[in-house]
């Protein structure tokens, strides 16, 4: 009989785990005790061996795919065996989106109906919306039309000026023809897709089209004005468009025109126009150049903009990648996320006086055998203080509080992933060179995705050390259960004060981050002062 197997839950916080990679195909015969498959959990690769034998008759999880926990991962029994029930039971909701996928016919057909209403749109005639001209456009506003109703438009001419969300844009013809009808006027705005203008053969009927255009839910009729509203508007326009040059007579300018004019200290009555009246454009200002006037207005113009250099812009093409988030990425999100919305993290840091643990390392590190770094004696030293400590030592629950009588050390390690945080346990039992080698061993298999769930857990203090990356201080995010988490920094050469007299010291600071359900202020200080009295005296952790 076949068998299903589901996708095992392989750590205490997984939810949901990847295929990574098959060692069996479809067809394959299976024995008790063979790799079927690596699944990749939110804490390491590992192996996952079959409990059944037979022949592996269906693979539910591509490779690559990820699935939640208890999710169809495969099937074994006997070949040729009928599964068709097991599927249909097993694997419904993924035949579910394969038949949800495959019937779009229903949809289709509501979707083109309304598309039905402008196929009264005469050939030839064009209907032009407000465009997005930016990634963050929502609406638009005329700014100034360049062209008029019943005026010829040639491909490429300027139909009009839009302002948008970030500046007021030339908007060209894509069309050919008359200007039949102005959906929106000057000093209006509308949203995207709004109907702006009509374009198409002289003597169309454009009442057909608007009426067209609002039976398929256009926005036509909000851009119809009465006739008292017109006066208004055009005597709008004409304040806009016009100033006044020093002899009294009015310039006519379009909006951006007159920006651009400003910005470079153009005077406009220097300026001739190629719009229609005689109307000064954008280009019209680009293509400007100062004259010798005797005018001191015209000269100061002219000096702002003679400096102006051009600017060569780099050009190249925009690209992403998107990644799929890893298992191991996820479980950090959720996990830290938890910890930092929950618990109520404060920070205290000190700094530490490493001039004798740079001497007394480089004494222990001269005998045969013997290495030991400064990340050992960091471990060694919150060890030994969170045995006076034990406050520090605690998991916060919402029934009581629950002190560690023993120490198991986190340490964090950076993986390609994300972190992990092997478990060194009972390191108050450890000397400074066992630390060292334990922290080496468990470092490299989890950098290796060798380590064990077990070796990974139980944790009651974590370390985590970027001083290596040059970093000199920073705060952690506390590792759950853990009421505490200390960031240790680089250690720096700098001037410090001894015995009166500044001399050249060497310094280290580290922060504690603490929950403060369970570690109040004065616990975390006294804490960090013992510590530092460890650090600064070394010879107190070989006793």
């Amino acid at each position: 009989m076949a068998e299903v197997i589901t996708m095992p839950r392989l750590s205490d916080t997984m939810e949901e785990g990847t295929v990574a990679k098959w060692l069996k195909k479809v067809g394959d015969k299976v024995e008790e005790g063979d790799i079927l498959a690596e699944i990749e959990t939110d804490k390491a690769t590992m192996e996952f061996e079959s409990f059944h034998q037979g022949t592996l008759l269906h693979i539910g999880i591509e490779e690559g795919d990820g699935a939640p926990v208890d999710s169809l991962l495969a099937i074994i029994g006997e070949e040729g065996e009928d599964i068709s029930a097991l599927l249909n039971g097993g694997a419904a909701p993924a035949k579910e989106k394969e038949e949800t996928k495959s019937e779009p016919e229903p949809k289709a057909e509501k979707s083109e109906a309304p598309a039905s209403a402008p196929s009264s749109i005469p050939d030839g005639v064009e209907i032009v919306t407000m465009p997005r001209l930016s990634d963050t456009m929502e609406e638009g506003t005329v700014a100034s039309w360049l062209k008029k109703v019943g005026d010829k438009v040639e491909e490429g001419d300027i139909l009009a000026e839009i302002e948008t969300d970030k500046a007021t844009m030339e908007f060209e013809s894509f069309y050919s023809g008359t200007l039949l009808h102005i959906g929106i006027e000057e000093g209006q705005g509308a949203p995207v897709d709004s109907l702006l203008a009509i374009i198409g053969p002289e003597g169309t009927d454009v009442d057909a089209i608007l009426k067209a255009q609002a039976g398929g839910g256009s926005s036509a009729p909000k851009a119809e004005k009465t006739e008292e509203d017109k006066p208004k508007a055009e005597k709008a326009e004409a304040v806009e468009v016009q100033t006044t040059s020093q002899d009294g007579n009015r310039i006519l300018a379009s909006p951006l025109a007159k920006k651009i004019a400003s910005e470079k200290g153009i005077n406009l009555s220097q300026v001739k126009g190629s719009g229609d009246h005689g109307r000064i454009v954008k280009k019209d200002i680009e293509n400007f150049t100062p004259s010798q006037a005797t005018s001191p207005t015209v000269e100061k113009a002219a000096e702002k903009a003679a400096p102006v250099a051009p600017v060569n812009l780099p050009v190249g093409e925009e690209s992403f990648e998107e990644v799929k988030n890893s298992p191991m990425r996820k479980a950090i999100t959720k996990s830290l996320s938890a910890s930092k919305f929950t618990a109520p993290h404060f920070y205290l840091t000190i700094e530490v006086d490493m001039d004798n643990a740079k001497a007394s390392r480089e004494q222990i590190n001269n005998l045969p055998d013997t290495k030991v770094s400064f990340n050992d004696m960091v471990l060694k030293a919150c060890a030994m203080a969170l045995k006076k400590h034990p406050q520090v030592n605690t998991t916060w629950t919402d029934e009581a509080t629950i002190y560690k009588h023993h120490i198991h050390m986190g340490v964090a390690v950076a993986v390609d992933e994300g972190l992990v945080v092997p478990v060194i346990k009972f390191a108050d039992q450890l000397t400074l060179t066992q630390l060292g080698a334990a922290v080496k061993d468990l470092a490299g298999r989890a950098r290796a995705k060798k380590i064990k769930l077990d070796e990974m857990e139980g944790s009651t203090f974590t370390v985590s050390n970027l001083g290596m990356f040059g970093i000199q201080e920073f705060t952690s995010i506390i590792n759950k259960p853990n009421s505490a988490i200390l960031s240790v920094g680089a250690i720096v050469e700098k001037p410090v004060v001894k015995n009166g007299q500044i001399v050249v010291g060497n310094t280290m600071k580290v922060t504690l981050a603490c929950d403060h359900r369970t570690v109040d202020g004065a616990v975390g200080a006294q804490f960090l002062q013992t510590l530092r009295a460890y650090l600064e005296n070394p010879v107190t952790m070989l006793a």
